[in-house]
């Protein structure tokens, strides 16, 4: 299941309480100081993994806590420290303190590590005449996790427009294909083997009017397009259901207009899908003259126009 957003709750360990002890034996009158001092409390990191891409491991399981960091000994032994507790994120993943709504780190690099709660420091022991003390507590916060996956291109377009069977045909992706509206229910990643570039492609669901205010969670899926470089803007030119592709066209154009992020300075390639069905021609006739920019006529079902369509995408890119 994707999973795209979770909210957790991280502490760190409490540090270790130092230790108050005297050594004695018979040559001393007065015994010496030789508590050690305690242990580090265990942090907790957030680390990045290529391997991951879904945040469905955080949906049930929000509550993480470090261990306490060992109390010191005699004889100027220290406390263990405790171990940290790593919590792996996919890339891509934002990191946002709750409270306040500020990004503490977006993390795009695989391995790359966030300590979000510290653990306390270990308490003093009373070696050198010191005061024992007790240990630092680990720190605490709620986070948000919020996931918008990486792939330099993304596909956008009306349900039923065939971005599924397009993500298939020109990448390693297998999404689920059927004949009815929404069947895509979450992003869809494939790598595409050009023959200039390999780039990594996002099948986004099927978006609406109305999607970028969150009608048909359009707003979720819209967040995975702001880290493309580019979009391939898939139309269904065979005008399926009585649908318009000029209207078509527009409508995707405004919803991204009124999502903001600067989806409309992206660039944008045409795919005129479903070009071995009835009526498309003669839409595609009718869409050039209204929009004077190279059109690319494809049927993703048929692989016809296919070779052609990547190669522009990967130039783009």
């Amino acid at each position: 299941m994707f999973i795209d957003s979770a909210k957790i709750h991280v502490k760190g360990g409490d540090g270790g309480r130092g230790c108050g002890s005297f050594y004695h034996d018979k040559y001393r009158r007065y015994g010496v100081p030789d508590g050690g001092d305690g242990g580090r409390g265990a942090d907790i990191i957030i680390r990045a993994d290529s391997k991951l891409c879904t945040l469905l491991d955080y949906r049930y399981n929000r509550d993480f806590r470090g261990k306490h960091g060992a109390h010191g000994s005699s004889n100027n032994r220290k406390g263990r420290d405790a171990e940290a507790i790593i919590i792996p994120v996919p890339l891509g993943t934002i990191v946002k303190d709750a409270l306040t709504g500020c990004i503490l780190r977006d993390m795009c690099v695989n391995a790359e590590e966030l300590v979000v709660a510290p653990g306390g420091a270990g308490g003093r022991g009373n070696r050198g005449n010191r005061e024992p003390a007790e240990g630092g507590a680990g720190l605490v916060k709620d986070l948000i996790l919020d996931l918008k996956v990486i792939a330099e291109a993304g596909i956008v377009g009306f349900p039923n427009a065939g971005k599924s069977t397009l993500i298939s045909a020109i990448s390693n992706a297998h999404p689920a294909i059927a004949a009815y509206p929404f069947t895509t229910k979450f992003p869809i990643l494939g790598v595409v083997r050009a023959a200039t570039k390999n780039f990594i492609v996002a099948d986004i669901p099927g978006l609406i009017e109305g999607a970028s205010s969150g009608r048909g969670l359009g707003d979720k899926f819209l967040r995975h397009v702001e880290r493309t470089k580019i979009l391939i803007h898939l139309i269904d030119m065979a005008g399926f259901e009585g649908r318009d592709p000029l209207e078509d066209y527009k409508s995707i154009n405004n919803e991204l207009k009124n999502y903001g992020a600067d989806l409309t300075k992206k660039q944008q390639i045409i795919a005129a899908n479903k070009m071995d069905l009835p009526g498309a021609k003669a839409n595609l006739a009718r869409f050039r003259k209204a929009v004077k920019i190279k059109i690319y006529p494809i049927s993703a079902l048929n692989k016809e126009g296919l070779e052609e369509l990547v190669e522009a995408i990967a130039g783009k890119i």
